[in-house]
Order: C-alpha cells, then structure tokens, then sequence
C-alpha cells in the first residue's frame, strides 16, 4: 500500500483539513500512525486519488454506479452495525465491549432487534462441527421453506431463530439447553476455550457490508426464504479472500516454523503474495475484534514470533483471522474451527441484515456497464 502525509493528501483533494479528516471518520479514506511520528498520521493513496478524481467534475450516471459497489464506498443503508473510528458498533453498541460478557443468542437478539431464543429441540450431542452438514441442511430448508415476501418481522424472526438452529445442529452440536459457544467447545472436547469461544462468536457477528452479507442481502432482496440467504452467505464466505483467509495465516505460520518468521515474511512479500494475516482497510490502527481476543490467550510462540516481526516489517497490526488461526493453536482445536467459529457466528448477521432488506421491499438489482465486443447492428442508408 501507498501512503501520503496530510499535506500531500489535502493537496490531491483541494480541500480543507476538517474534511479530510470527516472522510477517514466515514471510512472513506483509510489512515494509520506514521511510524516515524506517531503524532501524524499517514493517508491511503489510492482512496485519496479516488476521492480527488469524484471531485474532479461532474461524472456520468453509470461511473458514480460502477463506483458504488467498489470496496470502502456505501452501498445500502442499514442501522445493523457500523465501523466508525475504528470501533465496531452492533445497533450503537460497541462490540467489542459487549464481547465481555454476552453470548451469540443475545447478540442475535441485539442485532435482530428482538428475538426469541433459539427454538426448542433435541440436539444431537456426539456428532462433530461439520460445514458440509451446515450447507446440506440449509439447502434442504431452502426447497421447503416460505418465501420471505409479504410476511411481518415478527413471523420473519421466529424463522429465523429456526434457521439459526439448523446452522447450530451442524457447526455447534449439542443439547439446547446450553448456549452455542459451550456445546461448540464440548463438542471439541476443550472446555477451557469456552469464554475465548464466547468472545469470537460475538466478534464475529456482524461486520457491516461485506462481501458475504451483501451475498445474503441480494437474495433476500428477491424475496427468497431466509435459510437462502443464509445459504447465499455461507458460500460466499468460503472464499480465501473472507471467511478462510485463515487458511493463508496456516501457511504463513507453517513457513515461520521452517524459516524463521522474518524469512517467511520476506519470502511472502517477495513472490507478491498477500499477507492474509496484517491489516484491515477499516482499521487503520489495528482491527478491534483481533485485539480483543489476543487479550486473553497466550499465543503460541510461533505466531507471537510472527506477530512481532510482521508489525514491524509490514507497518500493519494483525487483524481478526490472525486471531482466529492463534486461538486455534492455543487451544489445540481441529484445523477447520476457524471457518466453523466465523460461519455459526455470521449466520446471526446474515438473517439480521436480510431481514431489513426485506423490510425495506426494495430489489438489489445493479446494471452492468458492458465492455464485451462491438455489437452487431443493422446497416440502414
């Protein structure tokens, strides 16, 4: 990434010192500490440049859509949560506050603004965490499941509770009288991770627009039932760049093992690969939800190795799947627990961001700005 000085940034823009610093406040300009003077701060070039360029003149319709949809622009309005001077908010809540002691099913409730809890049943207690069954059994859901247009919010979150505990029954099995992050633990047999599990589930909750809930968000948008949406999530999810970009701090972290933390940072940067592990673009000075879980486990000495060096040589803290692949270490979970942690915990966002879009009665539906050969036409004299 390159950065500007304030004065290199306010001469890009034309603008006045106030709004640049209302820009980084509304995440549209990302900023962190400048190493050499941690009293400055240091400004994203290429979210300067695309500020300075909208401000250049006036720009056709389909430029300020195409625009839209890129990442750190706005794309729908929502009171769900928001990042905001780098905190994390669930419906003005700060999260990483109401980390300290609430639970997945009551950050549901918050975030679905009234909720029933999880719907009664048996459980099944001696199967394993499994993201296959999760996708099995919300796909079965999907073909038998009421379509979500045209019913009332009450009638929406009671299905959603149901919906919820379809994903509960395959990422976190257990009887239903317990809360999600014990029977998750016991179902590793690692009770001691319990309250670290706790913390991570309801970090992890919710996050604003990304990419897996603008997912679930569409199809909740065309009416589908919320076990779609959710459906829709999931498989977004998956993807290197979201929900299993702690597959690259395994990597990173088994490199270190072999080289050297410093030599597998090197090589990484070297091939021009991704660091999965350092930086959030929403969180200029390190990603909240990552520091409140470092706080309470001890990292493995491989990746407190990495932690160490990687700040240093990167100029970037480590961010939430940092997190997630070292509290996996810590406490001896299975290799996929990271994915299974991030998908029981979002599903409780992604039902509370389709059902506002539901709310809403309005269709996602975007133009495509077409870029594909000359289009044949008639001839006419």
């Amino acid at each position: 990434m390159s950065w500007l000085t304030a004065e290199e940034a306010l001469q890009a823009l034309k603008t006045k010192p106030q709004t640049l610093y209302a820009n980084v406040s509304r995440g549209r300009i990302r900023a962190k500490a400048d190493p050499a003077d941690p009293r400055r701060s240091l400004y994203q070039a290429a979210d300067v440049q695309r500020l300075a360029e909208r401000h250049a003149g006036r720009r056709k319709t389909e430029t300020v859509a195409a625009e839209a949809i890129r990442w750190g622009d706005p794309v729908l309005s929502s009171a769900i949560s928001t990042i905001i001077g780098g905190r994390l908010f669930y419906r003005g809540k700060d999260a990483a506050g109401f980390a300290e002691a609430a639970t997945l099913e009551q950050t549901a409730a918050l975030l679905w603004n009234g909720a029933e809890t999880l719907s009664s049943g048996s459980g099944t207690e001696h199967a394993s965490p499994s993201l296959q069954a999760a996708f099995l059994a919300l796909a079965g859901r999907v073909t038998s499941d009421l379509p979500s247009l045209g019913r009332s919010q009450a009638a929406l979150r009671r299905e959603a509770s149901g919906v919820l505990r379809t994903v509960a029954e395959a990422l976190a099995p257990g009887p239903f009288d317990q809360p999600l992050h014990l029977r998750l633990a016991a179902s590793w047999q690692r009770p001691d991770a319990a309250d670290c599990l706790r913390r991570a589930l309801v970090l992890l909750a919710d996050h604003e627009l990304n990419a897996s809930t603008f997912a679930a968000r569409v199809t909740a948008s065309a009416g589908a039932a919320l076990s779609a949406a959710v459906l829709s999530g999931l498989a977004t999810l998956t993807g290197p760049l979201h929900g299993a970009a702690w597959q690259g701090v395994d990597a990173l972290i088994e490199t270190a093992s072999a080289l050297g933390g410093e030599q597998a940072i090197r090589r990484t940067l070297a091939q021009g690969n991704r660091l999965s592990a350092f930086g959030h673009p929403l969180y200029p000075d390190g990603d909240v939800r990552a520091l409140a879980l470092l706080s309470h486990f001890p990292l493995p000495p491989q990746f407190a190795e990495v932690r160490e060096v990687g700040e240093e040589m990167v100029g970037e803290k480590v961010n939430v799947d940092f997190a997630l692949a070292a509290m996996a270490a810590a406490f001896d979970l299975p290799r996929e627990a990271p994915i299974i942690i991030f998908s029981l915990a979002r599903s409780a966002g992604w039902l509370a961001h389709a059902m506002e879009q539901i709310d809403s009665g309005e269709l996602i539906r975007p133009r495509a700005r077409y870029a594909g050969p000359a289009l044949e036409t008639d001839s006419r004299t």
